[in-house]
């Protein structure tokens, strides 16, 4: 059985404190009045271990400040001044212990639930980075909150670059300088300037982006609630690549610098 040493720290506390200060006040100097020490230790058990190590650390503070002011009395029995001052403490005390408690466990619930959404959310993470769509997540102020693996892979994004939540405009510009479109030089300013409004507007019309590599990326751009961007990449190059004209097949492949593209080429099925 494993010993918890929160459920008797208040208790203990409450304990040695009168203890101490009876005797103290019994053969040293007199001590004032303990009370606004035991309601501080009642709200410390409460936080520590809940309500019910509170309001029995309560019990000890209202005993122990009954049989102090006894102990300071010059008469016997108490009158209706101590009778007063112990019902205050007592209430004093009690509620303290009942608030400090019930704000620990609302603490404890919120943060078991932000463990779970966090928990949910790295799940979700995990699934995003299994599926071949690019995903990326835009906060209100465009910055990438997300950007999921098959849109590195994609365009090449190094992890680094990726976690430092960029700018939509710092992933376009990344793209430019990977020479990731297919593309000429003189079209990509306008390119990007075109894809940030529409980003920015919430258009969620699906565009054709070409890929110097030879992929087709079916690009929308979904509006969220709070003021955020949620931009898919998915990929089409199968069903735009198979209609491209022959005749092009040269030209396609001198803008991918050489490189094959990942399609058949129809004159040679031919």
């Amino acid at each position: 059985m494993q010993f918890d040493w929160r459920a008797i720290l208040g208790p203990a506390l409450t304990i040695l404190v009168a203890l101490i200060a009876f005797f103290v006040d019994s053969n040293f100097v007199t001590v004032p009045n303990p009370a606004p020490l035991f309601v501080c230790i009642v709200a410390l058990a409460s936080s520590i271990n809940g309500t019910t190590s509170g309001l029995i650390s309560a019990g000890f503070a209202v005993i122990f400040s009954a049989l102090f002011f006894l102990n300071h009395r010059a008469g016997s029995g108490y009158d209706a001044h101590d009778i007063a001052r112990m019902l205050l403490l007592a209430g004093t005390a009690g509620g303290t212990a009942l608030i400090t408690g019930l704000l620990r466990q609302k603490w404890i619930e919120a943060f078991a639930a932000e463990q779970e959404q966090h928990a949910m959310a790295r799940r979700l993470a995990g699934a995003l980075d299994e599926v071949d769509i690019g995903i990326v997540l835009l906060g209100a102020d465009t910055r990438a909150e997300f950007i999921n693996r098959a849109f590195r892979d994609y365009f090449a994004l190094p992890d680094e670059m990726a976690d430092s939540q960029p700018p939509f405009i710092a992933l376009m510009y990344h793209g430019r300088d990977t020479g990731a479109y297919e593309l000429p030089e003189d079209q990509l300013a306008h390119f990007i300037a075109a894809r940030t409004e529409m980003m920015r507007a919430g258009d969620s019309r699906p565009i054709n982006i070409n890929l110097a590599d030879g992929q087709v990326l079916r690009f929308s751009c979904t509006a969220l609630p709070d003021g955020g961007r949620m931009l898919s990449y998915t990929p089409v190059t199968d069903l735009v690549r198979i209609s491209d004209a022959p005749a092009k097949a040269e030209y396609y492949r001198s803008l991918r610098k050489g490189r094959r593209p990942p399609f058949p080429d129809k004159r040679a099925a031919e």
